[in-house]
Parts: structure tokens; sequence; C-alpha cells
């Protein structure tokens, strides 16, 4: 269990050092601001909004952040908070994070993810389509399975149902990348190539999806994979470093056969 901080029930007042950078071809910086006056309870991107309605009223330009939901579903937003990706409480997206995690007085470094496969749009926003390319490239079934069958009709064993909606919880929102110190999206790909080999409708064309999807992840320009398991801490889906192992075993029975 981690021991985090929390408010003492008053408003905050913050000091933020947020990068600042124009575009992709444009140098960045820290600029460092306040905020006063936010509510513990409120999201960590509510709070970017009370900071970004201060720039605007001081006819500033805005804080660059993605952000879609805010529930912790669609894997859109994403923040390191002093080092951390997506902050210091485990299995929780930036957008469910709240500010009663965090003391009076506090300093926050925001960053955007740092990796080659994710440039920099602008501030704290990261191109993030390199994740699209690999589920494109094979984390799909292609072949006719007809219409839903009844349920219990296919006949999948608990252990390997239960493991493949596990993969399936991930999100995509790249924390995991962004706590590798080698930017390795190694368990986002396990998780996409382990949610449908585990089943049996995945199974016709486990080799050549296991063959694509790694080919894709080594174009974009990801890392080889540390081994510190840094990602799956990072994960607010909880993916298991399993699914990395299960990526290895995957790639290497591909290598050994034909294309299905």
């Amino acid at each position: 269990m981690i021991d985090l901080p929390h408010s003492d029930g008053g408003h905050l007042s913050l000091t933020l050092k947020v990068w600042r950078q124009a575009d992709a071809d444009s140098p960045g910086a820290f600029e460092t601001y306040r905020v006063d006056e936010i509510n513990p309870d409120m999201s960590f991107l509510e709070m970017l909004d009370c900071l970004n309605e201060q720039l605007t009223q001081e006819d500033k330009e805005p804080v660059a952040f993605d952000h879609d939901c805010r529930e912790g579903i669609c894997g859109t937003c994403g923040v390191m908070i002093n080092g951390m990706a997506h902050g210091p409480l485990p299995n929780t997206t930036t957008c469910q994070l709240r500010m009663r995690q965090f003391r009076n007085g506090d300093t926050l470094v925001l960053e955007p993810w740092r990796a080659k496969g994710f440039p920099i749009v602008r501030d704290l926003v990261c191109d993030r389509s390199a994740f699209d390319r690999i589920q494109q490239a094979g984390g799909y079934i292609s072949i006719g399975v007809g219409s839903a069958p009844d349920a219990n009709a296919v006949a999948v064993p608990k252990k390997f149902a239960d493991a493949a909606m596990n993969s399936a919880a991930c999100i995509g929102c790249g924390a995991c990348v962004a706590a590798c110190k080698n930017a390795a999206a190694h368990l986002f790909t396990g998780a996409k190539i382990s949610h449908l080999a585990l089943l049996p409708q995945g199974s016709a064309e486990r080799k050549d999806r296991a063959r694509r999807m790694v080919a894709q992840m080594d174009e974009e320009g990801f890392g080889a994979c540390s081994n510190t398991n840094e990602c799956a801490a990072a994960c607010p889906a909880n993916i298991s470093v399993t699914d990395i192992a299960r990526l290895n075993r995957e790639y290497a029975y591909a290598s050994l056969g034909t294309s299905d």
C-alpha cells in the first residue's frame, strides 16, 4: 500500500511548472504558474481547467492537454506529474486523480508523455496514433466468425476467459510507454495480442497477428522492453507483465512457422 498525502479539507494553493511547446518543431520550456482556491474534490483535469480560465482572463495562451470522457475509460488523458505517469495514485487515470492527493503549497511538475513514438503536438499533448497503427496491423479478427453464438456454445476455459478480459481492459493511454526508460510499447502490444490469442475466435490468425503487430511496434520507433516492470506499475487498467511474456511466446511461435 502506497502512503499518499491528503489535503486537510481546505482549499489548495499550488505552484505548477508546466511544459509549454508551441508545436513539434519549436523548442519547449517550463513555465511556472500559481493556482489558488483549488477544491480538493476537483479532478486533476478540472484543476487544469481552472488554470486555463485564469490564463484566459490574463490574455495568455491556455495550456493544451488531452481529455475526452473524463471517466477513466477512453484513454485520452495522460500527463506526467512529478515524473509519474498519471500521478501518484496507482491504477488511476489523470482524469480520475483528485486534488486531495496533494498538499497545500505543493509544487507540481507537468510534462507530456516523452517517447519517439509519441511526438509532441503542443504543450502536454502528444500524438499517440502509433498505437492505432499497431492495432490496425493485426489487433482484430478478419475471418468470418458468423453471428454471435448462444451463450456457452463455444467452450472457453474460465482461466482463459478471465485472462482475455483482463488484457482487453487496456485503454491505450500510453502510460506504459511514458513510464518505461526505453519508451517500450510491449505492455500495450502484449495486451492487444493476448486478448485475441486467448480466445478461440482469434487462434486462426495468431501467427500473422503477432508478426504484424510486433513489426509495426518496431517501425514506430518504440524501444526494447526494459524488464523493470515500470509499465505495469503505471498502468491505470492494471495490465499485467504476463502479457509481455505472452507477446514474446506468441512472437517466437509465429517466427517458427509459416503464415496462417
